[in-house]
């Protein structure tokens, strides 16, 4: 379709600043089961709607091309690695999804782009060391976050999300870490069953993990209420030089995973809020 064609988009806006767009068609191949909601069709919907919408001008294309093996066993154990590589039959796509997330992370240090929007996939915010979980494979985030901390040498790294299901994966890898303030709101009672507002963090990290439980059917005002009175005061004490966001849209009012009723208009206030 015109417009739409990722390859036309970074024509259209090569050398542009300010956003950047993650893509590569290979995401696309990774495939689970006919009818699984972690879909090809969710990266075809947005590549369309960018062109559709006219945003492809605003774009910079990141093509991902950082080795992200060195920097996967920052974060995942060995055997979490073993598992992936008999679980996911196209496990090089797990890993281009990671190095898409580091690539970004060059293109926002380099100053190349403002910010940078990732439409990768497999997702990663629910693993962690013990394989597959909940859609995912390798944590994408917290890889980045890892690299960001090594290749740039960053020291405080936030990390925002505002996906229906707890980043339980995100939690486990920081939750000791002092140089990465996770802040999440989800349903406490959906899957996986984590994020307890007690959860705060141990050790030199506590107090560096913020989980905000929302009830059914949290709105707009409810999740915005949440980062104004939890997130940015905790921000603003913590003076993050990156944030990294697990944008999961799955809190949308009428999405068919969950029972949030959060609309466009709330998820750009929350973006404006970070």
């Amino acid at each position: 379709m015109q417009g739409t064609d990722p390859e036309k988009i970074a024509g259209k806006s090569a050398g542009h600043p300010g956003t950047g767009l993650v893509f590569d068609r290979r995401y696309m191949d990774h495939s689970l089961e006919y009818g699984h909601p972690e879909s090809p069709e969710r990266l075809r919907a947005i590549i369309r709607r960018l062109g559709s919408a006219g945003l492809d001008k605003a774009l910079r294309m990141i093509a991902p091309s950082v080795d992200p093996i060195p920097y996967i066993r920052m974060v995942h154990p060995e055997r979490h690695i073993a598992l992936v590589a008999k679980q996911a039959h196209d496990e090089s796509i797990c890993r281009l999804a990671v190095s898409g997330a580091l690539s970004a992370v060059d293109a926002v240090c380099a100053g190349e782009v403002e910010n940078a929007f990732c439409a990768v996939r497999p997702p990663g915010h629910h693993a962690a060391d013990a394989g597959e979980y909940g859609f995912c494979f390798y944590n994408n985030v917290a890889i980045a976050a890892r690299y960001a901390r090594e290749k740039h040498r960053l020291s405080r790294i936030l990390i925002v999300d505002w996906d229906f299901h707890h980043g339980n994966g995100t939690e486990w890898a920081f939750y000791e870490d002092p140089t990465v303030l996770f802040f999440s709101t989800h349903a406490p009672y959906a899957f996986p069953g984590t994020g307890a507002a007690d959860r705060i963090g141990k050790g030199r990290g506590k107090g560096f993990n913020i989980n905000a439980p929302l009830p059914h059917g949290a709105d707009d005002n409810m999740i915005v209420d949440a980062f104004t009175r939890q997130l940015i005061p905790a921000a603003n004490a913590f003076q993050p030089e990156l944030v990294l966001i697990s944008a999961g849209f799955d809190s949308r009012k009428d999405d068919l995973l969950g029972d949030f009723a959060v609309t466009d208009a709330g998820f750009a206030e929350l973006t404006k809020l970070v």
